[in-house]
């Protein structure tokens, strides 16, 4: 049987997950078995085959009307 290649993760970042996030993201790995960065990585790069783009929308618009969202950085010109 060949030896699994590893899918390389250049890109570290520390990240804060809700109570309800981190329960999905465990639930996802008892069944996949891929932990925690590899399936971040499969989810976000599939994401518009795994979510409906207007849903995503409207998502991103209730958590924003509730949580509010970070002013947008200025860029230097």
């Amino acid at each position: 049987m060949p030896k699994a290649k590893r899918y390389p993760l250049p890109k570290r970042f520390n990240a804060a997950l809700s109570e309800k996030a981190y329960a999905n993201l465990r639930l996802l790995n008892d069944r996949w078995h891929l932990g925690n960065n590899y399936l971040l990585v499969v989810l976000l790069e599939n994401l518009d085959r795994v979510t409906d783009p207007e849903e995503l929308d409207a998502v991103y618009r209730e958590f924003i009307a509730e949580y509010g969202a970070p002013a947008k950085p200025e860029t230097e010109s």
